[in-house]
């Protein structure tokens, strides 16, 4: 049998490629992906235009989104200490709390597929920032308003992932997971700041399929959820002990 804090450490894995994939799930979501080139070209001092012609525009674009994505990445780790915190402070009933989660994420899972309506999901709070862009600081503002004034719509994939993380019981894994996350949904702000010309016709594609891809958000909602209810994450991890025992290194 494996030691307790060996498994632990392999468990984290598969909850990593969970969170990075949330992140990236995020930022494809409706009240995400609409909003890049904006803010983007907002926060860089320049407009869509000029990122879309200008390389050195789309250069200040990238500095402000790298702010902006120090920024999120600020509030998510916090998010992943405190349910970390909580996790540990309720250690004994850590079974309960992944089963409670699981059964959140599965209706938030219902709720992108559109069965029903989650009202308070789809709204948002947006933070003025001022009349005036292109400062590291104000995108770094940005990214910290964005991390807190999105919360309710990125709630149903980021509710996931705070249910991993208070099932870790461990502060430093939940912060690791949840920059995880951070960097899911951040990279791809820095690459369509960098690449946006190449990525203008992607992305007006997937605006045009946000059906689809809210609705796939909610299957893999849907079977994050029962994985986390049904204990299979950890069996899933088990696995990975045995067919990969290399993974032993991280305990």
């Amino acid at each position: 049998m494996f030691e307790t804090e060996t498994f632990l450490a392999a468990s984290l894995i598969p909850a990593l490629l969970v969170a990075f994939s949330a992140g990236i799930l995020s930022f494809l979501s409706p009240c995400v992906l609409p909003i890049v080139p904006p803010y983007l070209a907002y926060m860089g001092g320049v407009s869509v235009t000029d990122m879309e012609d200008d390389k050195g525009a789309r250069n200040r674009a990238v500095v402000s989104a790298l702010f902006f994505v120090l920024g999120l990445s600020t509030v998510f780790l916090i998010l992943g200490a405190g349910a970390s915190a909580l996790g540990r402070a309720f250690l004994g009933y850590k079974s309960y709390f992944e089963i409670g989660a699981g059964i959140v994420v599965i209706i938030f899972g219902f709720h992108f597929l559109g069965l029903y309506r989650l009202k308070f999901l789809d709204r948002e709070m947006r933070v003025d920032a001022g009349d005036k862009g292109g400062s590291a600081f104000g995108a770094y503002f940005l990214g910290l308003a964005f991390a807190f004034g999105w919360t309710p719509c990125l709630g149903p994939i980021l509710s996931a992932i705070l249910g991993l993380a208070t099932g870790q019981a461990d502060v430093g894994k939940g912060m690791v997971l949840l920059g995880t996350y951070a960097i899911g949904l951040g990279v791809p702000f820095l690459l369509v700041a960098a690449f946006f010309p190449q990525l203008k016709r992607p992305m007006a594609w997937m605006k045009r399929n946000m059906g689809v891809i809210e609705k796939t958000s909610g299957v893999l909602l849907i079977i994050v959820g029962l994985a986390m209810a049904t204990g299979f994450l950890a069996m899933f991890a088990y696995w990975m002990l045995e067919a990969m025992p290399f993974l032993a290194v991280f305990g």
